[in-house]
């Protein structure tokens, strides 16, 4: 008696239930809609989907979470990987201006050394003539005046 009591009451709550979900105006409004009529006429045809939404929840949940894991751990993936990138060419950059550092030092080395030497060699060169041609002129001089 107790049994059949509580049973009553469990469906009293759920036609209060029923009623108060058909009363809503969205609810009306979807029921009123092509969708809404047809399951309307097929009881089983609601109670499946409604079952198939409800089931489908989590397995479409935990994908969208694999989903959405995946693409973070790809964006970050895709940052160390540019960061490693970036160190890469970075290093790439340093070693090429330091080789061309090195390589204007030493032109610059060759290029003063022959900026100073030439003056200096053509300067000697060019005094070496004059004086010997002056010891000529000194001692052929004499001996025209002869």
């Amino acid at each position: 008696m107790k049994c059949s009591r509580l049973i009553q009451q469990l469906w009293e709550r759920w036609l209060s239930l029923l009623s108060r979900l058909q009363g809503d105006p969205k609810v009306a409004q979807l029921l009123n809609t092509r969708i809404g009529l047809y399951i309307s006429r097929r009881p089983f045809l609601a109670f499946a989907l409604l079952l198939f939404s409800a089931m489908a929840v989590l397995p479409v949940g935990i994908f969208l979470m694999f989903a959405l894991t995946t693409f973070v751990i790809s964006a970050v993936g895709f940052v160390f990987f540019e960061v490693f990138l970036f160190f890469i060419g970075g290093l790439t950059l340093l070693s090429v201006l330091a080789g061309i550092a090195l390589f204007s030092l030493l032109v610059s080395v060759i290029v003063n050394a022959l900026f100073v030497s030439i003056p200096n060699l053509l300067k000697q060169y060019c005094s070496q003539p004059s004086t010997e041609k002056q010891s000529e002129g000194e001692t052929s001089g004499p001996k025209e005046a002869k």
